[in-house]
């Protein structure tokens, strides 16, 4: 069994920003020569998260207009009233996205749907520099 783990830094706008990170993935994949086992997208922090969609602009904005509905920005959340920094929102979002995504390996390549990416999504109220660590697991 091998290990192979690398830290991506991404720049992002905040507020639902969407990153597609599937071409760095897909060359941490290739660059290790492991063939089968499973590939893990971590994003350290409390108000970003890992998914899938198919990355074109109109699906991307139907996601984070779900995500506003589901969990407007213009409420209140108890998390500012105690910090201030008005972010009470992206906790919450990021929470119910999740910061992960495990994804299987086969015969050397990513085993993503023909039309499916891998993006990060960053809730914050402001810019950031995000990381993101990517870990194989496998043979």
């Amino acid at each position: 069994m091998i290990t192979e783990s690398t830290t991506i830094t991404i720049h992002t706008k905040g507020l639902a920003d969407c990153q597609d990170i599937t071409p760095r993935a897909t060359e941490f994949v290739g660059s290790t020569g492991i063939q089968r086992g499973l590939f893990c997208a971590f994003v350290p922090g409390s108000t970003a998260g890992i998914t899938t969609i198919e990355y074109e602009p109109g699906a991307v904005r139907d996601l984070t207009a779900a995500i506003e509905r589901m969990v407007p920005q213009t409420i209140h959340y108890e998390h500012d009233a105690r910090w201030g920094d008005g972010n009470g929102f992206s906790h919450v979002r990021a929470a119910l996205l999740g910061p992960s995504l495990a994804v299987p390996i086969a015969r050397g390549e990513l085993q993503l749907g023909t039309w499916q990416q891998i993006i990060l999504v960053d809730f914050d109220n402001r810019p950031r520099r995000r990381e993101v660590v990517f870990q194989i697991v496998g043979e």
